[in-house]
């Protein structure tokens, strides 16, 4: 490929990444924190969430993702992998409907906002994604972190696989729960910033605009969104192959860190490091935009891998201790 396909393409990338809903972690980031996952299952939780995952009804679409000529053990592991995406999949499933305001983002005021009742609801539930703890830099009012969210829907989905409930909910919960593990460990999904440009909030850093400066002579300097950033900051690829090879690259999770059990702890440590990491210079107040530093870019990616160590390890350790 020669340079100026080269160039048009990576602008494409980054206009999709700007034009698009953020997803928390893009599929290599689901992806591979469901690949470390994996490897820390014991046999029995394995073969249970095999089971499990079986029963969801994009199962056998999975299965005809799968590269050819893998082992049973290998189809096994993608499949739990490929799970872990599928609530941000749904949201391209004409089945499903956006229920709630703010492009579905705010969840809708009454009972089925909070449902769980399986594979039959088929509302897309984006506000179960994060939670948009407050915080401001220059004293604007806060307000309110909206429920559901990311935290209440986590409790309410470990609840349910600790106790006798039926494989089809418990299918359904496991799904969003590979998931959403991932979720509350890219930073920006447990913050929103509000400042006087931003008197109801950036909603995680999607309202504010960054670029990344391709290289020194070329000047140009696209735009995405900040939260769009953090999303791929391990990198961009929605292949299981991929993802495993990041995954084997990545060093062990911190264990005094993995043995935090506490869904509310991981999100009060995705706060701190959006204040301390995702919103610093060159980060300014307001809506941007804010040239990237190559030094601001590097530490994004090494708090990414750390970031995705620990949520794979923390979810195998909540479905080895909790799942039934």
């Amino acid at each position: 490929m020669n340079k100026i396909p080269q160039v048009i393409a990576r602008q494409l990338l980054l206009l999709i990444a700007f034009s698009l809903p953020s997803f928390a972690w893009n599929d290599l980031g689901h992806l591979t924190v469901a690949y470390v996952a994996y490897q820390q299952l014991k046999p029995e939780t394995r073969h249970r969430v095999d089971e499990l995952l079986k029963l969801n009804p994009e199962y056998a679409i999975w299965l005809t993702e799968l590269p050819a000529g893998i082992s049973d053990e290998d189809k096994r592991m993608m499949v739990f992998m490929i799970a872990a995406t599928w609530s941000d999949r749904i949201k391209d499933n004409s089945q499903y409907h956006m229920d709630g305001s703010h492009n579905g983002n705010r969840p809708p005021n009454d009972a089925t906002a909070s449902l769980n009742i399986g594979y039959t609801d088929f509302a897309m539930h984006k506000y179960w994604h994060f939670i948009d703890n407050p915080f401001s830099q220059d004293g604007t009012l806060l307000l309110a972190t909206p429920t559901p969210n990311a935290q209440t829907q986590i409790d309410a989905f470990r609840a349910v696989l600790a106790l006798d409930s039926p494989d089809l909910l418990k299918s359904y919960d496991l799904a969003w729960l590979l998931h959403l593990v991932g979720d509350v460990h890219q930073p920006l999904h447990c913050v929103a910033r509000f400042s006087q440009a931003q008197k109801k909030g950036d909603d995680g850093g999607n309202g504010v605009k960054v670029c990344v400066p391709q290289n020194d002579v070329n000047k140009t300097c696209p735009e995405i969104r900040l939260h769009a950033f953090w999303d791929d900051a391990l990198g961009i690829s929605n292949s299981p192959k991929a993802a495993i090879q990041t995954g084997k690259s990545l060093l062990a999770a911190n264990t005094t860190l993995v043995v935090k059990v506490n869904t509310a702890v991981w999100i009060a440590e995705g706060f701190q490091l959006a204040k301390t990491k995702a919103y610093q210079p060159p980060i300014g107040p307001g809506k941007g935009s804010f040239a990237l530093t190559l030094a601001y870019r590097k530490a994004a990616g090494a708090l990414a891998r750390k970031q995705v160590a620990l949520a794979g390890a923390r979810l195998a350790n909540l479905l080895n201790s909790e799942l039934k």
